[in-house]
C-alpha cells in the first residue's frame, strides 16, 4: 500500500546521514542514532523559531488573516510535540531487553476473519504469463528497482509483519503471529511467528528488521524516498529478544498497526557483502524471502524469461489465510513486448491466462475457436479497488503549465469522452478526481471537466493566448505558441489514444506535442522532472489515499530551491496549504479527520488543475485456459474483492488432470460448452453504466 505517516520538514539542510566507513550493522546503529537525534534537534530548534515568529505576526495581524495564522500556529505546536516525543524515546534503532516490554499489552492475532481462496485448490504445475519488458534489476531496493515487475517479485509475494484481509480490510497476521498497541496508540509491538523462516530455512529474527532499515537508509544505496520515509515517518524500531520487536510512529493514527507492520526482514547472510558496491554486486541476486516464491539463479534467462519457484516446505503453507493460495509450483513470466503476439501465444495455449479488459481483446480478438470450443473460459469480475489515478500529470515548474488558466484550459481541450467511446466502446468511465473511489475519503461531488472548445479557448484567452497562428494554434502577442509536450510509453494503444486527443485539442487552438519513448526513457525523463506532461497511473492501494509523495514540497524542491529529482512529486507542486493537508492525511487519528483533509486536497487538485483525469475501469476481464481454476467457495467467488488484478491474490491453481483432458480434446476435436461468467457482487455503479458480457 502507498499510505504512510508524515512529519513536517522545516529548515534542515542535512538530508542524508553522514558517510559510513563500515558495512557492519552494529557499527551503523550508533552512527545513525546520532544522525537522527541531531536531525530532530534541528527540527525542534527550527520549529521553535517558527512558533515565535508566527506568534508575533498573529499579535498584529488583521482579523481576516488571524484564522490562517492560528491554524499554522496549531500545526507548528503539534509538530513540536512530535519532536519532543521522538527525542524522549531515545535511540531510533534500539536494542532493548525483555524487561523493557510493557506487561499489560492486549495482544491480537487476527484469526477471526474468513478464509481466502478455495479448499478445492490443488498444489503443483506451472503457471505461464507474459510480461512486456525484462526488469533492469531484481534488487528489491535502490536504483531502477521500482520497475513494472517489482510487484510480481516482491510486493505481492513478501509477507510483512501484518497485512489486510483482501475482502474485509481487517488486520490479519503475516510474519507476526500477534501484535499489540500501546495505550497512546503510537507504538505497535509484534511477536514473530515461531515457525517463520526464510526460503533457505533459517529462522526470522527481530534483529533482521533493524537490518531492513540499515540496508535501505545507509549511504551505500541511492534510495531517497525510503530514506526520507524512515527519517520522517518512523519514530523508533526496537527489538527486545529474538522474536519480539516494536515500531513507534511519530503520533497515533488510524491503521497504525498496518503502517508499523509493513516492514520485511533482511537476511543476515545474504547482506554480509553489503557495501558501497551494493547496486552492482546485488544486481541479479534474489534475497531469501519469507514469501511463497523465490527466484533461483537458473530461473533468470536475461531478456527472455523469469521463473519463480514455490519455496519447498514454505513455513506458512498450512496457515489460515495462506493455505489455499500460492498454489502453482512455478510462475513462468515470458517477455513478449508486442501485445498482439502475447495474445496469439495465449490463443494457441503457450500462455495460461490473459487480461482481456481492453475492448478489442474482449470483442474481436476473442472471436476464436478455442473460446467457442470451451478450451478458454472468460470472466468479467467487478472489484472494489480504488480507482487508479490515470491521467495527465502536469509539471508546473515549466511554462506555460505554471499558469492555472492554461492548465484548466487543457482539461477542457482533452476529449476523453471520445477516447472512451471510440477506443473503449463506452465500457469504461471518465475518472473524476485523483484518489477517487475511497468510500469514506473521496469527494463524490467532484466531476471532471468535459471537453469544450468554447471553454478551452476562453481559459487560453484569459491566459494571454489571444492570437490564432497560421496553423490555428493560439499564440501570445509576442509569438509564444500554446504548445505542450506529453511524454508517454510508445505502444499502439497509447499512440492511438493520443492521436485522438491531439486532433481534438487542435480545434481548441492547443498544440499537444506527442513525445512517445521507450518505457525506460519515459521513466528516467519523468524521474528527472524533465517532462512537461506525462500520462501516468500510479497504483495507490487501500485502505487510505496517499497525497504526500505526490504533493509535498519536500518532494518538489531541495533546500537550495532546485527541482528535486527521483521523487514521485512529478507535478513539482509546492504550497504550504497542500503540505499541511498532505501531512494530515498521513497522520490523521480518526476517519473524520482523514476524510476532511483528503477531500480538501481533492478539491484543491481539481481547482488548480495540475492533474487532468483520464478514464477508469471498475472491472477486469480475464481469459483462462480451462485448466486454470478460480475459487468458487463460500468465502471467495473467483477472487477477493479488493484487488487490482485477480492474479495478485494467488487464489487460482493449475489442474493438471484438466490440462491433460483439454489437450487430448484438442487433438481429437472434442469440444466443451463455451464459458463466459459474470461476477458482479461487488458492482457499485448502476447497471446502466456498466458493461454486460458479450452474449455472443
Amino acid at each position: 500500500m502507498a499510505c504512510c505517516i508524515a512529519l513536517v520538514i522545516t529548515g534542515c539542510e542535512r538530508s542524508e546521514p553522514p558517510a559510513q566507513k563500515t558495512a557492519d550493522l552494529q557499527g551503523f546503529i550508533p552512527m545513525y542514532n546520532r544522525y537522527i537525534r541531531e536531525w530532530l534537534l534541528d527540527q525542534q530548534k527550527s520549529t521553535a523559531a517558527e512558533i515565535e515568529a508566527t506568534t508575533k505576526e498573529l499579535e498584529s495581524a488583521p482579523d481576516p488573516s488571524k484564522e490562517a495564522l492560528e491554524t499554522t500556529l496549531s500545526g507548528l505546536r503539534q509538530n513540536q510535540s512530535k519532536w519532543e516525543f521522538r527525542l524522549g524515546l531515545g535511540d531510533f534503532l534500539r536494542i532493548a531487553t525483555p524487561a523493557d516490554l510493557p506487561i499489560d499489552l492486549a495482544w491480537q492475532d487476527g484469526m477471526d476473519q474468513p478464509e481466502i481462496g478455495d479448499p478445492k485448490a490443488k498444489k503443483g504445475g506451472s503457471f505461464r504469463r507474459a510480461i512486456s519488458a525484462f526488469p533492469p534489476t531484481i534488487r528489491p531496493f535502490g536504483e531502477n528497482s521500482n520497475h513494472s515487475f517489482r510487484g510480481d517479485l516482491y510486493d505481492s509475494i513478501e509477507m510483512p509483519l501484518v497485512t489486510l484481509h483482501p475482502d474485509t480490510m481487517q488486520l490479519i497476521p503475516g510474519v507476526a503471529s500477534r501484535w499489540a498497541t500501546s495505550p497512546d496508540g503510537r507504538t505497535i509491538y509484534f511477536k514473530i511467528d515461531p515457525e517463520a523462516t526464510y526460503s533457505d530455512g533459517s529462522r526470522v529474527r527481530a534483529i533482521d528488521y533493524l537490518r531492513f532499515v540499515y540496508v535501505r537508509v545507509s549511504d551505500h544505496v541511492n534510495n531517497p524516498f525510503t530514506k526520507q520515509y524512515f527519517r520522517e515517518n518512523v519514530a523508533q524500531v526496537a527489538i527486545y529478544d529474538e522474536s519480539t520487536l516494536s515500531v513507534s510512529l511519530p503520533e497515533a493514527q488510524i491503521y497504525a498497526p498496518l503502517l508499523a507492520g509493513g516492514l520485511n526482514p533482511s537476511h543476515e547472510g545474504f547482506y554480509q557483502e553489503y557495501g558501497p558496491d551494493y547496486s552492482e554486486r546485488y544486481q541479479w541476486r534474489f534475497p531469501p524471502t519469507t514469501g511463497a516464491y523465490e527466484l533461483l539463479p537458473d530461473g533468470i534467462v536475461k531478456g527472455v524469461s523469469i521463473t519463480q519457484s514455490r519455496v519447498k516446505n514454505w513455513w506458512a503453507k498450512d496457515r489460515k489465510y495462506y493455505k489455499y493460495r500460492f498454489n502453482p509450483d512455478q510462475l513462468v513470466h515470458t517477455v513478449v513486448r508486442d501485445d498482439s503476439k502475447a495474445f496469439e501465444l495465449f490463443r494457441v495455449g503457450e500462455l495460461d491466462t490473459a487480461m482481456l479488459t481492453r475492448p478489442e481483446l474482449w470483442y474481436e480478438k476473442s472471436e476464436v475457436e478455442p473460446i467457442f470450443d470451451g478450451y478458454i473460459e472468460r470472466v468479467t469480475f467487478f472489484n472494489r479497488y480504488p480507482k487508479i489515478p490515470r491521467g495527465l500529470y502536469m509539471n508546473v515548474s515549466k511554462a506555460p503549465l505554471n499558469d492555472r488558466l492554461v492548465r484548466v484550459g487543457i482539461h477542457h481541450a482533452m476529449n476523453w469522452e471520445k477516447v472512451i467511446q471510440v477506443m473503449f466502446r463506452g465500457d469504461y468511465q471518465r475518472l473524476n478526481a485523483f484518489n477517487e473511489g475511497y468510500a469514506l475519503f473521496s469527494d463524490p461531488s467532484i466531476v471532471a471537466r468535459p471537453y469544450s472548445i468554447e471553454k478551452a479557448r476562453q481559459y487560453f484567452t484569459e491566459a494571454g493566448f489571444t492570437v490564432p497562428g497560421r496553423d490555428g494554434i493560439l499564440e501570445k502577442p509576442d509569438g509564444t505558441r500554446l504548445s505542450v509536450s506529453v511524454t508517454y510509453p510508445s505502444m499502439p494503444l497509447l499512440d492511438s489514444l493520443f492521436s485522438i486527443l491531439r486532433e481534438e485539442a487542435l480545434a481548441c487552438g492547443f498544440d499537444l506535442r506527442l513525445d512517445a519513448q521507450e518505457d525506460t526513457v519515459v521513466y528516467k525523463k519523468v524521474m528527472l522532472k524533465q517532462h512537461e506532461m506525462t500520462l501516468s497511473s500510479w497504483l495507490i492501494g487501500p485502505p487510505t489515499p496517499d497525497f504526500y509523495q505526490f504533493l509535498h514540497s519536500t518532494n518538489a524542491y531541495d533546500a537550495k530551491g532546485n527541482v528535486k529529482p527521483h521523487t514521485n512529486n512529478i507535478f513539482v507542486w509546492s504550497r504550504k496549504d497542500t503540505d499541511a493537508l498532505s501531512e494530515k492525511v498521513r497522520t490523521a487519528t480518526s476517519t473524520e479527520e482523514l476524510a476532511q483533509a483528503s477531500k480538501a486536497l481533492q478539491n484543491i487538485m481539481h481547482e488548480e488543475g495540475f492533474f487532468a483525469p483520464g478514464y477508469s475501469v471498475d472491472f477486469v476481464r480475464v481469459g483462462s485456459w480451462r485448466w486454470v481454476r478460480w475459487p468458487d467457495s463460500e468465502f471467495t467467488q473467483f477472487s477477493p474483492a479488493v484487488v487490482f488484478d485477480p492474479h495478485e491474490s494467488f487464489v487460482f491453481w493449475v489442474d493438471d488432470s484438466i490440462k491433460q483432458e483439454t489437450l487430448a480434446a484438442r487433438r481429437s476435436g472434442k469440444k466443451f460448452p463455451e464459458v463466459m461468467k459474470l461476477y458482479d457482487q461487488f458492482r457499485t455503479l448502476p447497471a446502466s453504466n456498466t458493461p454486460e458480457p458479450d452474449p455472443e
